[in-house]
């Protein structure tokens, strides 16, 4: 083979659809199995395969150039949150960890563009599905090898080995909290594959049976109400879209009046609702988290601590973990967690972030005929509402999640597009 040749096709396999698929399915796997990585090579093992990909995922990109519709790529929100989350290195606390963090989230944000790009919304779905199918059945394996073979914990993946007793358990997640929520899109996911028919009716079937066993045993409360959320809005969408177009703006409006209602009265009866979920002592430990956060928040509340990604240990986070007396990774709440790194202006782009992302996508799901455009929209449910009690969406994966949902609902529909839209259909 002569060099002109070879270096054909090198360039046909890098931009090929093979090899972009290849790269979305180990992108997906990455971003969700960290702790796993981590654990088994290290910090150093985990940056040195993020930027191996990285540097794939170039390759792959600039090869398929012309391919790209490059028109609404990203959305404004994106670019300004990462952008204001960059900027905050410049009065952080600790400067070198804070820009270390916000590489560490633009790494996940290239990530998440890349699969956005590269793969239409059908084939991401498939993505997720196959990634997460395997995470959950690897995480159920070594649970059951955990608690019932060996009746011992594996103790560098923090499996405690507690299935024989119906749990709680972590998988290969770290935290039965971070496995829930794993476990909760992935059931949605595999939902969506089932009604889509893009794998078999037995695999469908028994995707949702490995999820729904995984989700019972997390024992997890935030997942439970994350649930709900989903399943509300699902029974929405499904009503949204059989109605007429003709109505559908003024159900629309209905459903906004309905769901600010729901929210208050979620508010209202929070303690009550706490006790049924039987989470007092989980909300009891964000209490406390919470509690410590405020002595600190009212020294910086504008542009906050600056952005570090995961919690350092560093001051003042040593300082909190010290003052509840235990470790924490994050603030569990990317609301909090947004508004005590980045401040009240980070807080405000990060909620516009997802109330964008989330609008757009839920006037996609409720136009377009295909099932697979609820997808980002019920992804999107989760993370607004796991976001309360814990910080997966800044983190990793979750964050990751986010950007392909909001890059997809950009690129498919601009919020003047999707109002028009409405609009439209509204009068006529």
């Amino acid at each position: 083979m002569t060099g002109g040749s070879a270096v054909a096709a090198l360039r046909e396999f890098a931009g090929s659809a093979r090899l972009a698929q290849a790269l979305t399915l180990i992108a997906v796997g990455l971003a969700f199995s960290t702790h796993a990585v981590r654990s088994l090579i290290g910090w150093p093992g985990l940056l040195a395969a993020l930027t191996a990909l990285i540097a794939l995922c170039g390759v792959s990109l600039v090869a398929r150039w012309r391919a790209v519709e490059w028109y609404g790529i990203l959305p404004l929100t994106i670019l300004v949150f990462v952008g204001w989350c960059a900027a905050s290195v410049i009065w952080s606390a600790t400067p070198a960890r804070s820009a270390a963090g916000v590489a560490y989230l633009v790494a996940f944000t290239v990530l998440g563009i890349y699969v956005a790009l590269m793969r239409d919304t059908i084939q991401i779905v498939r993505a997720f599905g196959d990634v997460l199918r395997f995470l959950l059945v690897v995480s159920l394996a070594l649970e059951v090898l955990s608690g019932v073979l060996l009746d011992l914990p594996i103790v560098f993946l923090g499996i405690e080995g507690d299935i024989a007793s119906l749990g709680p358990i972590q998988g290969v997640f770290g935290s039965r909290n971070l496995l829930g929520f794993v476990a909760l899109i992935a059931l949605l996911t595999f939902v969506i594959e089932w009604r889509t028919k893009s794998v078999q009716r037995g695999r469908a079937i028994a995707s949702v049976v490995i999820a729904g066993i995984s989700l019972l045993l997390t024992g997890s409360p935030t997942t439970w109400i994350a649930l709900g959320a989903a399943l509300v809005a699902a029974l929405a969408l499904y009503g949204l879209r059989r109605a007429a177009p003709a109505t559908r703006w003024n159900w629309q409006a209905a459903l906004l009046g309905i769901g600010i209602i729901g929210i208050i009265s979620a508010w209202l009866l929070r303690i009550r609702i706490i006790e049924i979920l039987d989470a007092r002592a989980e909300f009891d430990v964000r209490l406390d988290v919470w509690r410590e956060l405020s002595r600190y928040l009212n020294q910086n509340p504008l542009q906050g601590w600056g952005f570090v990604g995961p919690w350092p240990d560093r001051i003042p986070y040593t300082w909190i973990e010290l003052a509840t007396g235990r470790p924490h990774g994050s603030a569990l709440s990317a609301y909090i967690d947004a508004y005590f790194q980045v401040g009240v202006i980070g807080a405000v782009l990060f909620v516009a972030l997802l109330g964008i992302a989330l609008a757009r996508s839920w006037l996609l799901a409720s136009t377009r005929r295909s099932v697979v455009y609820t997808w980002p929209a019920l992804m999107l449910v989760v993370l607004v509402v796991t976001s309360f009690a814990e910080s997966f969406a800044l983190l990793e994966g979750g964050w990751m999640l986010l950007v392909v949902c909001a890059v997809k609902a950009a690129r498919d529909m601009s919020w003047r597009d999707a109002l028009a839209q409405a609009r439209s259909a509204a009068g006529g």
